[in-house]
């Protein structure tokens, strides 16, 4: 089993959506902060470890078609996809709400 096989087997039995405990909302919000006025969709309270995070961050910038990070346990998509995050999200079985305006 190589590397990234080993990561995808280690996230995915780290925390199920379903074992998270059911009282966790993830939040989808935009941010231009600190950003020179581009905005970023920021993915908050998701209960995964960074490794966990990093993966489906790759997921969801590959679903938005464009870029991001994963930051003190917060991922970020550039651009604003919150109603595309939240649907994939949704889809992949966290219970994730839009956030703000």
């Amino acid at each position: 089993m190589n590397v990234d096989a080993k990561r995808r087997a280690m996230a995915g039995t780290v925390v199920a959506p379903a074992a998270a405990g059911g009282k966790t909302m993830i939040r989808v919000g935009r941010e231009t902060q600190g950003r020179s006025g581009k905005g970023v969709s920021v993915i908050t309270g998701l209960p995964l470890t960074q490794t966990a995070l990093e993966d489906l961050a790759k997921q969801l910038k590959k679903r938005c078609g464009s870029g991001g990070t994963v930051r003190n346990g917060v991922i970020e998509i550039q651009g604003d996809h919150r109603d595309l995050l939240v649907a994939e999200l949704t889809r992949l079985g966290y219970p994730a709400k839009r956030s703000g305006g």
